[in-house]
């Protein structure tokens, strides 16, 4: 076996199909079949089930398939640390983080961080904070920027950004005229909800109370998706303030403070307490606690609740 043929198996096994692997690893579908049996020679069981045009691991498959990963993150992580030795940072920048967060909160870090360090390529992991926090275990990312509260004791947490979660409307409804609106008033407008995410957690929670009252006329699966129909005038929704920052100050849409219910997110920086960051990763970490988009930087943050009885609790919101 050699890390080229564990490439493409894993690329085989997470595809399920011969010729889309073959595309991602710039192989025809007879290389990347040779590949296979080889592999399955060099192992003499069968790794790969082939019913129709769907590829399935066997049990022996699934169990290279966890070595495999951890492989190639060894490797990956290797060739880190060698380039490592220079003073300079060079190499990859590893980073997990959701698309919320990926378009409307890390562009002025990544263009900081590009700036000072013009040999690093930055590669994006994209998905909920979930699936980072794995990858990070795993060792296949170096950090991650994920909503806060995190609970795993493997990683390294440090708050970096605090953002309010406001009722978002069209600049013609009612609403918009209001310093800030009750949620017994909110919930008369017909809403758009996230499909997805913790943002769609906090508004099932927040308006649990209103059930029989609430009108949720469209399940949308992502934040620009939900402001392009907000600013059609087509329901209200909940968001981020600095996710909609450009369209309210073109005037596309306001944002208005809901009464009851004062909501915040949070991001955490996080990373694998037990591993040596390469200097790159240490780089970005020491960028973002410098001085993380400026006046957004968390300068006090208290205790977080989970409930949404007084105006003076407050929550983590994040799509």
């Amino acid at each position: 076996m050699d890390l080229d043929q564990l490439t493409t198996f894993l690329e085989v096994a997470k595809l399920g199909n011969f010729s889309r692997a073959g595309e991602k690893v710039y192989r025809s579908q007879s290389a990347v079949s040779a590949q296979i049996r080889q592999l399955e020679q060099d192992y003499g069981t069968k790794l790969l089930d082939r019913s129709g045009k769907k590829v399935r691991l066997t049990p022996a498959g699934e169990v290279l398939f966890e070595y495999g990963t951890r492989l190639l993150a060894l490797r990956d992580e290797s060739m880190r640390a060698v380039v490592d030795q220079d003073k300079t940072p060079r190499g990859i920048l590893a980073v997990g983080a959701n698309e919320a967060t990926c378009l409307y909160v890390l562009p002025s870090a990544f263009q900081k961080y590009r700036r000072c360090y013009p040999d690093v390529q930055i590669s994006i992991y994209r998905n909920f904070s979930r699936k980072i926090l794995e990858r990070i275990q795993d060792g296949m990312i170096d950090v991650g920027i994920v909503t806060l509260p995190v609970k795993s004791p493997r990683v390294v947490v440090k708050r970096i950004f605090r953002d309010r979660l406001m009722l978002m409307v069209n600049p013609s409804n009612p609403l918009a005229a209001l310093s800030e609106v009750p949620l017994s008033v909110a919930v008369e407008q017909p809403f758009i909800f996230p499909k997805a995410g913790y943002t769609r957690q906090i508004m099932d929670k927040l308006f649990r109370p209103y059930q029989p009252r609430l009108r949720i006329t469209m399940e949308l699966p992502s934040v620009a998706m939900i402001k392009t129909f907000v600013a059609l005038g087509m329901g209200v929704s909940l968001i981020s303030e600095s996710f909609a920052r450009s369209e309210r100050c073109s005037g596309e849409v306001c944002l208005i403070p809901l009464a009851d219910a004062n909501l915040w997110r949070e991001l955490g920086l996080v990373y694998d307490q037990d591993r040596t960051l390469p200097r790159a990763a240490a780089a970005f970490i020491n960028l973002v606690e410098d001085g993380f988009l400026q006046s957004n930087s968390i300068q006090t943050v208290h205790n977080i609740s989970p409930d949404f009885t007084t105006p003076e609790d407050s929550t983590s919101a994040f799509s």
